[in-house]
């Protein structure tokens, strides 16, 4: 009898416990979900006015210290190229002197018992006079600076257009970065709804007595450093907006929102990048140009060395009034009053110096020699940059398919890691982990995709082709 009555409680205990298990209601295949685009606007961000990278770009232009003093230095530059600032053209002064005296006169002779005495004699000078100089010849030097100014004008305009380009590589760069950490935010905002989905599921079980709340707060806890992960996130974004907005000119506490996403170009030729290398980087010209001037200068001091004629002339009044002479013991005036035409040939030849000229000569060359070896080391250092630029670039294109690929299974792991542990067929330990890997792989998929960016702007920096 008491066999059967153990029994019979079994069945009923038994029986309990099913009703205690959640019903499985079958479900529809979940699809594999497809990326968000990357302007969408974080929940956790506060609304602001769109910006896009176009409209950034000339924000920058229009407002960056660094190019607006560029353009003024280029200013500069071209109004020094003047024939008259290289000698080429007479120099013409006026000159006007106008004097009064006063003085205190005594004349003695030997004629006169007495001598003449005036007080305050009053006198007055006039000089006026209009000269000219003109240099005619000077070893070719005033032909030499002229093409000399040019020269650093064009040396000014090729820094103002490297300026223009690193300024908006920078831009470009600093303006991608925003739309990673915005990207990187709805990473975790995703991550973040997961989390909350796992603690209402762990939390329904506990309340049905299937798990144990250990498993509840095991999820708080998750949750929460995925928050904390936000937190942190959002301050790199605010840190990235005001290193944007300086680049720009403008107020670091001016928010905005992105509104491109990064779209990387796939087709980079190495060849042509290459060959506007060669023909656009204003920092290869910039070096071209210095050895052009280093090359003036040298002439410069060889012209000193040849003999420099010029013409010179003028016209001039001078006029003397003087009321300090006397005629006997009489103070009498005199005026006296010199005017006309005067002009002629002024010649000078350099003898000896003292060596001078040698030494500048030498020093000349050794700055032309300087700069040539300056020029090579900048194009060798250019054709690094861009080979270094261009390996990244493939790699990262290599890269970006791999990822691109990834992040679908990931979200699609996660998804039916989060249904199979709806139906109690996963552990939570397996779930956090699928969504970490998903969290990691969204990172991964930003950064490497905000690298090939990177790797593109600097190839047309290089190549001359960012500014048009």
């Amino acid at each position: 009898m008491s066999r059967y009555l153990f029994l019979f409680f079994l069945l009923v205990a038994a029986a309990l416990a099913q009703a205690q298990k959640p019903a499985l209601v079958p479900r529809k295949p979940t699809a594999a979900p497809k990326a968000k685009p990357q302007t969408e606007q974080p929940a956790t961000v506060a609304a602001a006015p769109p910006l896009t990278l176009a409209q950034a770009i000339q924000i920058g232009l229009e407002n960056n210290f660094d190019i607006r003093l560029a353009r003024t230095d280029e200013q500069v530059a071209a109004n020094n190229v003047t024939r008259g600032n290289a000698g080429q053209l007479p120099v013409v002064d006026g000159n006007l002197t106008r004097t009064f005296n006063r003085n205190n006169v005594r004349q003695e002779s030997s004629s006169r018992p007495e001598p003449s005495i005036a007080n305050n004699a009053q006198s007055n000078l006039l000089n006026a006079n209009v000269a000219a100089t003109w240099t005619i010849f000077d070893g070719l030097g005033m032909f030499v600076a002229y093409d000399r100014l040019k020269a650093l004008n064009q040396s000014q305009r090729q820094l103002t257009r490297a300026t223009l380009e690193e300024t908006v590589a920078n831009i470009t760069d600093a303006y991608y970065a925003v739309v990673r950490e915005s990207g990187k935010i709805k990473s975790i905002e995703e991550a973040l709804k997961i989390g909350q989905a796992r603690i209402d599921l762990t939390q329904g079980r506990v309340d049905v007595g299937v798990s144990a709340k250990v498993e509840v707060l095991t999820a708080r806890v998750d949750y929460n450093a995925d928050q904390s992960a936000l937190i942190q996130q959002q301050e790199l974004l605010t840190t990235a907006k005001i290193t944007l907005n300086n680049l720009l000119g403008r107020t670091p506490r001016l928010d905005f929102s992105p509104a491109d996403s990064i779209v990387v170009t796939r087709d980079l030729d190495q060849a042509a990048i290459t060959q506007g290398i060669q023909q656009n980087n204003p920092r290869l010209q910039l070096a071209k140009t210095n050895t052009d001037v280093a090359t003036y200068d040298r002439r410069l001091v060889r012209a000193s060395r040849f003999p420099q004629v010029g013409l010179t002339s003028g016209y001039g009044l001078n006029r003397n009034v003087n009321g300090a002479a006397f005629f006997g013991n009489q103070l009498v005036t005199n005026t006296g009053r010199t005017y006309g035409l005067n002009y002629g040939v002024v010649a000078s030849v350099p003898i000896f110096d003292g060596f001078n000229r040698n030494r500048l000569e030498q020093n000349a060359r050794i700055v032309e020699e300087q700069s040539q070896l300056q020029l090579g080391q900048t194009q060798l250092q250019i054709e690094a940059d861009a080979q270094q630029a261009y390996a990244q670039y493939q790699n990262r294109l290599r890269l970006l398919e791999l990822e691109e690929t990834n992040i679908l299974l990931a979200r699609e792991n996660v998804a039916i890691a989060l249904e199979r542990y709806r139906l109690g067929l996963l552990t939570p330990i397996v779930l956090r982990e699928a969504q970490r890997t998903q969290l990691d792989a969204e990172v991964r998929l930003l950064d490497i995709r905000f690298q090939a960016k990177q790797a593109e702007t600097v190839l047309r920096r290089l190549s001359g082709g960012l500014v048009q």
